[in-house]
This record gives C-alpha cells, structure tokens and sequence, in this order.
C-alpha cells in the first residue's frame, strides 16, 4: 500500500536524521486526522512523526524543540523537503514532527489566540495583525480560518518579519 512506505519512509529518515545527531530514539508514525476527528481528503496524506521522548533527558527535549519550537520546525521542515523529493505527487505527504506534546499544546495556544483575534475582527470591524507564528502554524491558522465565510486571512511581510492578518471578509 502506498501510504505505508510513506510512513515508513517518514519514520526510517527521521531516526537515522536525530541517530546522526547523537540520539537513540524510536519514532511512533500515526495518520493525522482531520480537527473534526473525520477522514479530510486535505489529511489523507499527512502524518505525525511522534518522537520518543523516554530516551531523553528534559535539556536534550528542550534543545531539540528549540526556543518557540524553531528546531522542532527546521526539522518539519527538512522532513517535508527531502522526503518528497524526486517524488510522484500521488507519493508526497506532509509529516508534523511532534516531541513531547509541543505540537498538540502550541495548537491549543494558537487555537485560543485565534479565537481572541476573530473576536476582536467582529467586534472592531478591522484587520489584527498576528506575528508570533512560524510559516507552518500560519497556514495551519489559514486552513482553520477557511471555516469562517465573514473572515479572510493571508500572510505580510517577508521571514523573518512574515505575519498573518485576519480581518472581515470583503466583498
């Protein structure tokens, strides 16, 4: 099945990536679910790369999440680059690496922070800036805006100074 040497392909390369690193660890492959707990064609390739943390001392999990999870991304980041490379785009998918939580907690953060920002878009009736969010939470708040028909979102600026607005839809 195509999907399996998908996630094994995730789960081989991501720990000979941290064995080369210096740590022994195991990685747990899960199939993402969509936020609605349903099957989302958008999810179907998507996968969740859980590193073991029982290997791990809390400074080696607090140095591989990095400060605002900036390791853990660059290492997202190299997943997605380099294992869907050279590949069929029926053969990509997207990988979230997950440590200790960080994922799962950081989309509660952002879940409650974006529900401040609607709340103040519907109220004021003018645009809010949000800046504290990496590329790949941005378009995680985006796909979660794409629910809301009386608001838009898109992405200012260049990286490092790249931010997401939100503000009413216009017609």
């Amino acid at each position: 099945m195509m999907s399996d040497t998908r996630m094994q392909r995730g789960e081989q390369w991501l720990k000979e990536l941290l064995q080369l690193s210096g740590f022994s660890v195991e990685i747990k492959v899960d199939k993402e679910e969509s936020s609605l707990g349903e099957k989302d064609p958008l999810s179907l390739n998507s996968y969740w790369l859980k590193i073991e943390e029982s290997n791990l001392n809390e400074t080696q999990i607090q140095n591989l999440i990095g400060r605002d999870g900036k390791v853990l991304d660059a290492i997202q980041y190299l997943s997605n680059s380099i294992l869907n490379l050279n590949q069929e785009t029926e053969e990509q998918a997207s990988y979230t690496v997950e440590l200790n939580g960080y994922r799962v907690q950081r989309l509660a953060e952002i879940r409650n922070m974006i529900d401040e920002v609607i709340d103040r878009v519907r109220t004021t009736g003018r645009e809010v800036e949000v800046k504290s969010l990496s590329s790949a939470e941005r378009r995680q708040v985006h796909t979660l805006l794409k629910g809301f028909e009386d608001l838009e979102s898109f992405s200012q600026g260049k990286e490092p100074h790249r931010h997401l607005v939100v503000r009413p839809f216009s017609w």
